[in-house]
This record gives structure tokens, sequence and C-alpha cells, in this order.
């Protein structure tokens, strides 16, 4: 879930602080949920020749870490992340596991990345809260060899997500303060927009752009169901402040609103998203862009 309508700078501040503890709390049932996703990438990193791969947005690290063990001794994945918390966790990861990937504690809208570094730039939800979309996008590009393929999966819009969305509805009435989401500041739909994503991307200097909606089935354990809606997205931030009068309420409100999505012992659900992929021109100028699907 997401942080919804913050400035830059509050960004940073969620993802560092509640939102950052919040997922790394959640990280196993997480990381369960979002394992299509992460397979998508992996696949399309092993489909090419990269060998050196940048994770944009990598939380607590396990696309990262899945793209590394792929690679193994042939190549090298970074994994980069705002977020002080999530970083913290994905080292910790990599270590218990000894694998050999990298992570850094970054805003890659600025980081100073070597130029020309990275053949294949991946991420999952992790594109969707910049400040500023063109300075981030074109900042990879710099980080990018000339022809390295950028693959990133982002959500549709909210209406074609009612999981997502669940819990604030259900609990509206409850939290009469709960922000409302506004499409054109950062969070989980910013990029909801297709058309907007493919300018992103041109106006940032990337080429062969093209933006193919995918239903994806995930699923969620039951018993972890709760814990979810209790800390993530705007209601668990929400909750993380509440009384507990309040927050008892809410939490019996919402956990009954997700009923229709249970299964026994699993919580199933369809994620509209984009798969999104460009690659970045030679110098030459040779690539051109490609219309989207």
């Amino acid at each position: 879930m997401d942080t919804t309508q913050q400035t830059g700078s509050e960004q940073s501040a969620l993802w560092r602080g509640p939102s950052g503890r919040a997922w790394v709390e959640a990280q196993v049932p997480l990381d369960q949920m979002f394992k299509p996703f992460e397979d998508l990438l992996v696949e399309a990193v092993c489909v090419g020749a990269a060998r050196h791969v940048l994770d944009v947005g990598c939380g607590t690290g396990s696309t990262t870490l899945a793209v590394a063990r792929r690679l193994g001794a042939k190549g090298h994945c970074v994994g980069a992340d705002i977020s002080d918390p999530m970083i913290a966790a994905a080292r910790a990861r990599a270590g218990r596991e000894a694998i050999k990937a990298s992570f850094i504690r970054t805003d890659v809208q600025n980081h100073a990345f070597e130029p020309a570094s990275f053949d294949m730039i991946i991420s999952r939800f992790g594109v969707m809260f910049f400040d500023n979309p063109v300075l981030a996008f074109s900042n990879l590009r710099r980080a990018a060899k000339d022809g390295a393929e950028f693959r990133c999966i982002a959500w549709r819009s909210p209406a074609e997500n009612p999981f997502m969305t669940t819990a604030e509805r259900a609990a509206a009435a409850l939290l009469p303060n709960m922000p409302t989401r506004r499409p054109d500041a950062p969070g989980q739909f910013s990029f909801a927009d297709r058309q907007r994503v493919s300018s992103l991307l041109e106006e940032s200097g990337w080429a062969a752009i093209e933006i193919r909606p995918i239903e994806v089935d995930c699923l969620l354990p039951e018993k972890d169901l709760t814990g979810y809606l209790s800390r993530l997205g705007p209601v668990g931030l929400i909750l993380q402040e509440a009384d507990e009068r309040t927050r008892t309420q809410v939490i019996d409100t919402v956990r009954a609103a997700f009923d229709p999505y249970v299964r026994g012992a699993e919580v199933h659900f369809t994620a509209a998203c984009w798969m999104v992929s460009a690659r970045a021109p030679s110098a030459s100028g040779g690539l051109k862009g490609a219309p989207n699907a």
C-alpha cells in the first residue's frame, strides 16, 4: 500500500519513519503477496544479457536478492531505496542468506550513480513516489548504458484495484480526517495514467517505450490480514497514532470489509498493473520509440 498524497520531503520522512518500519514488520507476508511481480522481473533479467542490475525502490530487498541469486557470479545487483529501516533489513537479509548483493540508502532522483554503469534497471512498485519523476528517470538514464533496458511494474487506477482501497473506503466514516487521494501526487496510483507515464519517460530520455496492462493473481495468508490492514496504507498510518477504542473499532470494521476476498486460510485478489519497459537510446540515436501496447 502507499503513503498517498505527500510532498517529496514528507515522502522521505514517512519511508524513513513509520511507513518504512511498517513494511519491515510486514516483510514476510508482503514478500509472499508480491512474489508474482518479483518473478516477472527476475524472468525479464534472465531473458536478456544483463550483468549489472539496479533495483529502484528495493524496499527490504526481496527482488534484489532474487535477481542476485539468478545472476550468481556472472553479475551483480544493487538495490536502492530512500528508507533507512528497509535498507537495514535488506542488508541483514543478504548477510543471513550469504548473497552478494549491494544496497544503498539514497534518493535516486539525485544520487550520483556512476554514468553508464547498469545494463538493466528494474523496479517493483518503487517508482510511483518520486517528487520529480522526470528528474528521477533522467538520472536513471544517465546511470544506464546505451541500450540498457528499463523494466518496472506500477499500479493502474484505484477503480481497477478495489482490494487496495477497501480499508480506506470501509474506515471513511470512522476516520473523517483521512486524506483524499490525489492522482497528481506521489503515491501508489500516481502512474495510473499510461499516457502520463509514457510522456515522463520520453521527456527523461528513454526510448522504445512500451506500457501494457497486466492482471496478476495475488494471495495473502488470512492470519496476516489484520496486521496488513492495520499497519499499511493511509488507514494503517492513522491507526499508528489512534487511541485504543478508535483502533479497535476501525480494525473490526475494516476486517469485515475484506470478507469477500477471504477463501479459507487465504486472501485472494487480482492486482491490475502496468508492465512498463523502455530502453536507453544509443549515442547515435538509432533506437526509436515503440508505440504503447
